[in-house]
């Protein structure tokens, strides 16, 4: 069972909060007024690049794999399959995990508190929205539990 709330029939309130929630990311790195002025060595712009890179194909195979299952919000379609191969063999959310990825390569590049604290509440968030759409999940897929059991939440071989 899950603490996370339903927020609608099918979870439409966890869309609206993801559409505040990215752009906020997404400007936060623009307009930090604690982020320094210099820019930031070398290394960590190279290494948040690296994560926004490594983010961007995470979410890409992620929407790829999953094909005609997409849906916006938690609750699955009512004539989706579950996917289980490609990168949905290695991680059960590759979405979510490649948009926590890049974020937190978009406040690394950036030099960004601001952004790196948003990017931690989108860690947060997508971990209790995964949490809500697991349960449906399981209500609709008998062998969801092994899958979960035996593949990591967001990123293949870390979390």
């Amino acid at each position: 069972m899950s603490r996370s709330p339903r927020l609608g029939p099918r979870g439409e309130g966890w869309v609206l909060i993801q559409l505040l929630l990215l752009p906020s990311v997404a400007v936060a790195g623009l307009v930090d007024p604690f982020a320094p002025e210099a820019p930031p060595p070398a290394v960590i712009w190279i290494a948040g690049l690296a994560l926004m890179g490594a983010g961007a194909l995470l979410l890409g195979r992620g929407l790829l794999d999953l094909g005609r299952n997409l849906t916006p919000v938690p609750h699955p379609r009512d004539d989706a399959e579950l996917v289980v191969a490609g990168i949905y063999a290695r991680a059960r959310h590759p979405i979510y995990g490649g948009l926590i990825v890049t974020a937190f390569g978009w406040g690394l590049t950036m030099l960004s508190p601001l952004t790196l604290a948003l990017a931690t509440a989108l860690a947060a968030f997508f971990w209790l929205k995964s949490e809500r759409e697991e349960v449906w999940l399981r209500e609709r897929y008998g062998g969801y539990e092994a899958y979960a059991a035996r593949t990591k939440r967001f990123v293949p071989h870390l979390v």
